[in-house]
């Protein structure tokens, strides 16, 4: 069994896994991250999986822990350390968590996608939405958030 060294959320840990186990039954299982949804049976369609690896957003059922080693990871977990993220808290704010099932993914995805897209339309959120399904279908809410995130998020730069 491979040994892979990974950090996550600002901790690292050296774990024996299966060569064939996907990174995201990784997070939940072997080190109780439970935050990382899976909502598509494995597809990488719902996007309930999205974790950052190396600051970027990926789809962690698409991806084999082994391909995590020596990357660090984040997840909902470590999103806000301590406290709310500002998009966090505009989710709060905004009612945007509907069931919740979905969210910490689309949190993910979202503080990708406003890192890269500081101050962005409401069409550009929409699509950059595009890989997190919400079967509540609270889009609305979701896009007030991220556009309010978005302000805080400025006025804090």
């Amino acid at each position: 069994m491979p040994v892979i060294n990974v950090t996550v959320n600002g901790t690292r840990y050296e774990e024996n896994v299966p060569e064939r186990l996907l990174l995201v039954d990784f997070l939940r299982e072997q080190l109780a991250l439970t935050g990382t949804h899976v909502g598509c049976t494995y597809e990488g369609v719902c996007g309930a999986c999205t974790i950052h690896l190396d600051g970027e957003a990926v789809k962690s059922c698409l991806m084999l822990a082994v391909q995590a080693d020596g990357h660090a990871i984040t997840t909902i977990e470590g999103l806000g350390g301590n406290t709310l993220s500002p998009l966090q808290q505009a989710f709060t704010d905004n009612h945007s968590l509907q069931c919740g099932f979905c969210t910490p993914g689309i949190l993910m995805n979202m503080s990708d996608f406003l890192r890269d897209n500081p101050d962005p339309s409401d069409d550009e959120i929409r699509r950059g939405l595009v890989g997190n399904l919400c079967r509540c279908t609270g889009y609305v809410h979701i896009v007030r958030a991220v556009r309010e995130a978005a302000r805080a998020m400025r006025e804090q730069n």
